[in-house]
């Protein structure tokens, strides 16, 4: 069954908060939530004016929370930069706790990617090799708590179709599994149905995500992915490719989830949602 879920980060360049997003997941008839998580704490978000959620927070607190306001939490990203050394320094120990966190709260899935640029004075092999030992590590913490691990489409390597096959086959295990970015793949230059197409067996997670004309013609094929998109979904340029994927993901049948990711106002949020749901009815 496919289901629809929402990004929390949709609020970040607004300064909304946790609240704020769920808030607006109800508003919506949404049942399902997708947030950031950050290891430690910073007055942002201790004011408020972020929307996600601490590793250090009580999670049984959070989960009551959220069924009080009768939500689920469809995936956590943890989107630090697992390739290369950083990702071995920091990124491990990231998701490892997010993982933990996931657990908690009956999540079932984590996200992680790499970062938006090749780290300088390595080769892809040196840094494939380190990345395979992070993945190794954190797929260790996976099994144990059973939660499964997703590979996003975001940077210069996850946007390359040959080396994300070798990457989503680092470790021969049912949970690590590929999160799809309809916007992420567009602006690196390539074309998200070809994708899903390709890696539909690994898929569990699609990031949805339009690109209006104006962004397109000044940064894809020169950039890995964007945050947050000012464009509603079903009214830019990749929409057509998002219609696609959809029909493709109900002709197989595809158990899993959509998350709305467009800036969180409210027009936004109700022709992003609307047409999803359109599309899904179809």
């Amino acid at each position: 069954m496919i289901k629809i879920s929402m990004h929390t980060d949709n609020w970040r360049c607004l300064s909304g908060g946790l609240d704020a997003a769920c808030q607006a997941a109800k508003k919506f008839n949404l049942d399902y939530i997708e947030f950031g998580v950050v290891d430690g704490q910073d007055f942002i978000q201790g004011l408020g004016y972020a929307p996600t959620v601490s590793l250090d927070a009580n999670p049984i607190r959070l989960r009551r929370y959220l069924d009080g306001l009768g939500l689920q939490v469809s995936q956590i990203d943890a989107g630090f930069p697992i390739t290369g050394p950083s990702g071995a320094t920091f990124g491990v120990r990231y998701v490892q706790k997010a993982i933990q966190f996931a657990a908690a709260i009956g999540c079932p899935q984590v996200d992680t990617t790499d970062g938006a640029s090749k780290p300088p004075g390595y080769s892809d092999a040196e840094i494939l090799a380190i990345t395979r030992q992070n993945y190794r590590q954190i797929l260790e913490w996976a099994e144990d708590y059973n939660v499964v691990v997703n590979i996003e489409t975001h940077g210069p390597y996850t946007n390359d179709p040959e080396i994300l096959h070798e990457m989503l086959h680092f470790v021969d295990t049912p949970l690590l599994r590929f999160n799809l970015d309809t916007g992420n793949t567009f602006i690196a230059g390539g074309n998200p149905v070809d994708f899903l197409k390709r890696f539909l067996p690994k898929l569990a997670y699609l990031h949805v995500k339009d690109v209006s004309a104006s962004l397109a013609a000044s940064l894809r094929g020169e950039d890995t992915g964007i945050g947050v998109s000012e464009s509603p979904i079903g009214q830019g340029v990749n929409a057509p490719n998002i219609a696609e994927c959809v029909r493709l993901l109900k002709q197989a049948d595809w158990d899993g989830f959509l998350s709305v990711e467009c800036l969180g106002t409210d027009d936004n949020l109700a022709a992003s949602i609307g047409w999803l749901r359109e599309q899904l009815a179809r």
